[in-house]
Order: structure tokens, then C-alpha cells, then sequence
């Protein structure tokens, strides 16, 4: 048999896909972003511009043109669906790495309680809804069964998208009521999606049998437990391999959509809906330590500024005006739209009174979660798709959607302005705007470089104290500096047989040192020879928080043992470094006395919440030191009164003593005097017998070298106990 010969896409197919993409998008973009500035979901702008593109609207004004653009042809249509389509599965995506399993198990029996509200009720007032409908708005008799439960999960359903929005534009993100809501929102969506794989895999067997039920079910969980045991290592495994191997976003990127992707075929070749598939993968991708936020943020700017629009105006498209304005279709659209809200708001409201909430409280989590926006689109494109829903109970459901998104913003904000914050939720907040922009609590890959085991030994007592704070991800790179190049000949001598096995030892004195840390794993890599500096570089521009390194420094010498490297990586590191120089006599006893000398300036700000993180780790006490020169501070060229000196002090060192009790750790607070403040931290630092000094230090080229300033220098050159200099550029 001679091979069948396939065509290529046609010259006009492709060009009337071109343009109704570029109809679509152009519309719906501008509508979109006219409804953002009415302070309305951008979703509902972009499903107008459907509706105002559709046969009923522009149709009926330009009726050749609309024909020309979008022409009832079966084989274009399906062209703008896979589009369509693509646009399904990024938004699902997307979705499900917004979607936070710690925030839903943290909520845990409250927001559970709320989502079964908002799910059993709407369910049973929807099905019951899709049994008494009359029959002309069934495609046949027959799948009443079907129609029904299609029915129940768009009722059922929630917009996370959209609450997220309004929560976010009010502030409210962060509010006890917002993280309420937000919890039970995504359980009500997680749930939503496996109804409707369930009931989608029903419809497509075309009737609704206990068989049928039994396989759609067991296909969802068949799928779900593969996807919560071993599909979260797989796909952190993934994204880990990708990104040692240094592609960057992209190569993250297109692992995503490709898992995304292969997920979503998977699932709808068991029956179960591609939905499904998208969903869990972005959930799972979402978990992953290694995950970019950078491709988090791509992949939101693709769907929502490309791909999530044009499916949103196909899906308006569809809609047909004229039939619901119909008496009939009208009378019938304000049942749906008004079972819709009671469901959803009274099952809201009923759980969050099982769960304890105020009257106030219960109204916003019904409010909120009335919301369908992109999930109810989806649902009735599924049913549309699938053959259960007639192009009038599609437009109905599009209609629902559309009211209910435009409802949610001024009923969240009218109800939410009466709940107000307890004295626990405002220290609460204040802790996490502290955080987030917090330079130590956003350290959760730390890069350790050492030459030793001593040095390792130093890094690896602090960086279990930091462990114990949070959680962290290691590397750890063995600098074998004096490790280079030999000829072939040379590996046959005893020199080198010596230097092989005092590397074997070095390297293996490290790995030792680093193994300690209790719970965090760890990667082991070398770096060797007049190369070092640059895999130290090369590495540390994977995506690290931050890089630790170990330094040997001698009172009576200019340089460091550790020289060029630590040169190089302190100047060119893309994150903070961390310079640690061990105590002049070192003891394995735990840190318990913390010296941070401040002087107010932007670089000791990282050194302050450094050592309150270090400290809540290991259970000890911060002391912030400020030392006032004899001859009084000096500001804008002029020297200060004594007195106003110490006051500005005093401003000053409380502000950092506050971020000190806000990070979770205990502070004391000095001001003293002296002719030199090099002096006095040292004094200090031996006289009371502090374990650790900690400095902030912004770090300047002079003469090609590193130089950190004179209070860095004398101190790692003098102090007796460990010092710790970060470094922030």
C-alpha cells in the first residue's frame, strides 16, 4: 500500500487563524483591562469581547464581515479550539501552582468544613436543578442522568482566580478571613476538578451506570494516588536534574508544559478529562523546592497576557444573545443564576457556622466564593465539547459566570470591612511584611565553599542553627586551590601519589563536616586549580541565596590564606556571601551570645536578621552594638552635639531591635563610647567572651582586591571568637 501523502496546512485556513487570533486577543485585552480599571475581574472583559464578536452582536451589524472572520466551517473552528485549548490547560496550570497545600492543611478542619459547605449544597440544588429543567434544553431525553451532574459541578465550582484578585486588590491576601477563604476556595476547586473528570468521563460513555460511575472513579483516584506518592518526587526530581544541568527558565519552562502536557493526554485517555492532568501537575510543580519563581512568573504572563484570553473570547463566541434574551431562556437564566448564589452562599455560610466563624465572617466566605469567573467557563466548554449542553444552557452558564465575577468584588469589600483584626492577627502581619522582605527568611539554598574541614567544620555549626529556623538546601564545593593541571608523566611520582591522597582527605574531611548538619541534604562538588573561582561563580548563578565561605586570617598578615577565590566571589557572587573566619581557639560548645556592631547603614540590615535568625536556631542572645566616637557622629559635614548623637543612636538601634523580636529572637541593647570603634568591638568581644561577632559589610574593589572596610578587616585579622561577615554587594 502506498503511503498516504498528507497536506499541509491551507494558505487561507492559516491565514483566517491568524486573524481571529489577532481579533481575539487585541478585544479581549483591551476589554479586559477596561474592566480592570473598573475595578472588576479582567476575565468578564475578556468574555464581552466574545459575546460582542459573537453572530448575535457584531453579526448582526456586519453580518459579511463576521461571516469572513469567523466562517461556520468545522475544520476553522477546530483550529481556534486547540488554541482554545492550550489556553485551558495553561490556565489550569497556573492554577494549581497558585494553589497551596500547606495553606489548605494550616486551615485545615475549618476550611474543610466551609469547602464541603460550598460543595455539597450548590451540588444538590444543581442536580436537582438539571432534573426539573424542562426538556427542550436537553440535547436528548436520554442524558438527563448526565445533564444533571454537569448541572451540580458548575454550581458547585469556585473562582480562585478571581477571589485571589479582589483579596489581593483590598490587601486582604494575608488577613485571617483572606487565608480562610483562599484554603477553602482551592479545596473547593481540587474537588471541583475531580467531579468534573468523573462526570465528563460519564458523558463521554453516554450514560450515567453504576460500571461507568465505578471506572470514572477509579481512573480519578487511580490517577490522584500515583500523583500524591510518586509523582511529587518524580516531577521535584525533574526540575532538579534540570536545573543542575544550568538551562535556566527556559529549560524549567518547558519541562513544566511538557509534564503539563503528557499529565493532561494522560488523563483524558483514561476518560477523566484533560483538566485533570494540568491541574495536579502545576499543584505538584508548585511543591518543588527547585521550582523558579521566574517561570512561575512566565508562565503566568503567557497565559493571562496570550493564551487565557483568546479562550475566553472563543468561549463569548458561543454565546447566543438573542436566545437568552428569549422570555423563556430569561425566566430560566434567573433560576440558574439565583439557585447558583443561594447554593453557594448558604452551604458557605453554614459551614463556616460549623466551623466557629462570626456572621460577618460567614458572609464573606459565601460572597467570595460565589465567584465561578474562568472555572465555570471551563466547565460549560467540557459540557459544550462533550455534547451534554445545548448553545442556550452554554450561554445560561456563561451568563452565571460573568454575574457571578462581577458580583464578588463590592460584596467582599462591603463585608469585609466589618470583620475586624484581632491584636494576634496584627502581630502576625507585621511578622510576615517583615518577612517578606526579609533577606535571611528568603535564604533557602545556601552554596557552602571551604578548603578544609575546619572551615567546613565552622560553616556546617552555623548552618545547622539555620536549619533549625528553616528550612534549607545545601551545595557544598571543596576549593582545592593548590590542585592543578599535571603532566602525564607525573602521576607515576610519590609527589603525586602524596597530593592525591591529601586531597582524598581534604575532600573527605569536608564532605564529613557538611554531613553534620542534621536533616539537610546535601550536594558534595570540587573546584580546583586557577579555575576555582570561576566554578564557585558559575555555581552560585544556579539560583542560590546565598554562598558561606571559610577564610584563614593572620593578625600580622595582609593577606588571606584564601586569597583570589574569595576575592572574586565577594565582588562578582550574584547573591550575599557569608565570610566566616573560625575563633582563635575553637570549642564545639553551641553559640549562645551573639555580638552584631551596627552602625545604622543599608548593608547591616542582612548582618542584623542574620544573627535573630541564627539566634532563634540555637536558642541565644542578640546584642546590638552602636559605638559613639569622643568627637561625637558626624552628619552632612558637620559634626553632632554629644547629646543628639546619642539620641539618633538610640532611634536608630531600637528600629533594628525591633526587626531582632519580629524574626522570633531575644536582643540586648549597648551604646558606648571610645576613641576608636575597631577598639571597642574587640574589647568587647573578649572582654565579655561573645561565641560569635556578626557584621554587615558592603564589599568595594581596591586594587582589584576585596576590601570590606576597616571594621571587617580588624576584626577578621584580631577578634578571638568566630566572626561572620555578610557581604550584600
Amino acid at each position: 500500500m502506498a503511503p498516504t501523502v498528507l497536506k499541509g496546512l491551507e494558505h487561507h485556513a492559516l491565514f483566517l487563524l491568524l486573524v481571529q487570533i489577532c481579533v481575539l486577543l487585541g478585544v479581549a485585552r483591551v476589554l479586559g483591562e477596561v474592566m480592570r480599571a473598573l475595578r472588576q475581574p479582567p476575565v468578564v472583559g475578556e468574555l464581552l469581547a466574545g459575546v460582542l464578536l459573537g453572530p448575535t452582536t457584531f453579526g448582526l451589524a456586519f453580518p459579511e464581515l463576521q461571516a469572513a472572520i469567523f466562517p461556520a466551517v468545522q475544520s476553522q473552528a477546530d483550529l481556534l479550539a486547540v488554541v482554545a485549548w492550550l489556553g485551558v490547560l495553561s490556565l489550569l496550570v497556573v492554577t494549581g501552582l497558585e494553589t497551596d497545600i500547606r495553606l489548605i492543611v494550616q486551615k485545615g478542619g475549618t476550611a474543610l468544613l466551609i469547602s464541603a459547605g460550598g460543595i455539597i449544597v450548590p451540588f444538590a440544588t444543581g442536580l436537582a436543578l438539571g432534573w426539573m429543567l424542562p426538556e427542550g434544553l436537553l440535547t436528548s431525553p436520554e442524558r438527563r442522568s448526565v445533564f444533571a451532574l454537569f448541572m451540580a459541578v458548575a454550581m458547585s465550582i469556585s473562582a480562585v482566580p478571581v477571589i485571589a484578585k479582589v483579596l489581593f486588590d483590598l490587601k486582604l491576601v494575608r488577613r485571617d478571613i483572606g487565608q480562610l477563604t483562599l484554603a477553602a476556595a482551592m479545596t473547593d476547586d481540587t474537588i471541583g476538578w475531580i467531579l468534573l473528570s468523573v462526570v465528563a468521563g460519564l458523558a463521554s460513555r453516554g450514560s450515567v451506570e453504576l460500571s461507568g460511575v465505578a471506572v470514572s472513579v477509579g481512573a480519578a483516584v487511580v490517577f490522584l494516588a500515583l500523583a500524591l506518592t510518586v509523582g511529587g518526587p518524580i516531577v521535584a526530581g525533574v526540575l532538579t536534574i534540570v536545573d543542575r544541568l544550568g538551562t535556566g527558565v527556559a529549560g524549567q519552562f518547558s519541562v513544566v508544559l511538557v509534564l503539563a502536557f503528557g499529565a493532561a493526554a494522560f488523563t483524558q485517555e483514561m476518560g477523566i478529562e484533560a483538566v485533570l492532568g494540568a491541574f495536579v501537575v502545576g499543584i505538584l510543580v508548585g511543591q518543588a523546592k527547585r521550582f523558579k519563581a521566574e517561570v512561575s512568573h512566565t508562565l503566568e504572563l503567557v497565559t493571562a497576557g496570550f493564551l487565557a484570553p483568546i479562550f475566553f473570547a472563543s468561549a463569548g463566541l458561543k454565546v447566543d444573545l438573542v436566545r437568552l434574551l428569549d422570555p423563556e431562556i430569561m425566566v430560566v437564566g434567573s433560576i440558574v443564576l439565583f439557585i447558583a448564589c443561594l447554593g453557594k452562599m448558604v452551604g458557605c455560610y453554614l459551614g463556616a457556622w460549623a466551623g466557629g466563624l462570626s456572621h460577618w465572617e460567614r458572609l464573606a466566605l459565601g460572597s467570595g466564593m460565589n465567584a465561578r469567573g474562568a472555572m465555570e467557563i471551563i466547565v460549560a466548554t467540557v459540557g459544550l465539547g462533550l455534547g451534554v449542553l445545548t448553545a442556550e444552557m452554554y450561554s445560561v452558564i456563561v451568563m452565571v459566570a460573568i454575574v457571578t465575577s462581577l458580583m464578588a468584588p463590592p460584596l467582599l469589600r462591603w463585608t469585609l470591612s466589618h470583620i475586624e483584626m484581632s491584636e494576634e492577627e496584627t502581630q502576625r502581619l507585621e511578622r510576615e511584611s517583615l518577612a517578606a522582605t526579609s533577606f535571611a527568611r528568603s535564604i533557602r539554598r545556601v552554596l557552602i565553599v571551604a578548603r578544609d574541614e575546619e572551615q567546613a567544620e565552622l560553616i556546617s555549626g552555623l548552618m545547622t542553627h539555620l536549619k533549625s529556623a528553616q528550612p534549607v538546601e545545601l551545595t557544598a564545593i571543596y576549593a582545592n586551590l593548590d590542585q592543578g593541571p599535571m603532566a602525564w608523566w607525573s602521576i607515576f611520582g610519590a609527589d603525586s601519589r602524596r597530593a592525591r591522597r591529601e586531597f582524598r582527605q581534604a575532600l573527605g574531611g569536608v564532605r564529613r563536616a557538611v554531613a553534620r548538619i542534621d536533616g539537610a541534604p546535601f550536594e558534595m562538588k570540587v573546584a580546583t586549580g586557577q579555575n576555582a573561582a570561576d566554578e564557585v561563580l558559575r555555581e552560585a548563578a544556579r539560583g542560590y541565596d546565598l554562598v558561606a565561605m571559610g577564610v584563614t586570617a593572620s593578625a600580622g598578615s595582609d593577606e588571606f590564606l584564601f586569597g583570589s577565590v574569595l576575592d572574586r566571589v565577594v565582588q562578582e557572587a550574584p547573591c550575599p556571601v557569608l565570610v566566616l573566619k573560625a575563633a582563635v581557639e575553637p570549642h564545639r560548645e553551641p553559640v549562645r551570645r551573639i555580638l552584631v556592631p551596627t552602625a545604622g547603614a543599608e548593608h547591616n540590615r542582612p548582618a542584623v536578621e542574620a544573627a535573630s535568625l541564627l539566634a532563634q536556631g540555637a536558642r541565644a542572645k542578640v546584642t546590638l552594638l552602636h559605638v559613639l566616637t569622643n568627637t561625637g557622629d558626624v552628619l552632612a559635614g558637620e559634626a553632632m552635639a554629644p547629646n543628639r548623637s546619642r539620641e539618633i543612636a538610640e532611634d536608630m538601634i531600637e528600629q533594628q531591635a525591633t526587626i531582632v523580636r519580629k524574626l522570633g529572637a531575644d536582643v540586648a541593647e549597648r551604646i558606648v563610647e571610645a576613641g576608636s570603634p575597631e577598639t571597642a568591638i574587640l574589647e568587647i568581644a573578649q572582654r565579655e567572651s561573645f561565641d560569635l561577632v556578626i557584621l554587615g559589610a558592603s564589599a568595594r574593589s581596591v586594587r582589584s582586591r576585596a576590601y570590606l572596610g576597616p571594621r571587617a578587616e580588624a576584626l577578621l585579622r584580631s577578634a578571638p571568637c568566630a566572626v561572620a561577615i555578610v557581604c550584600s554587594g
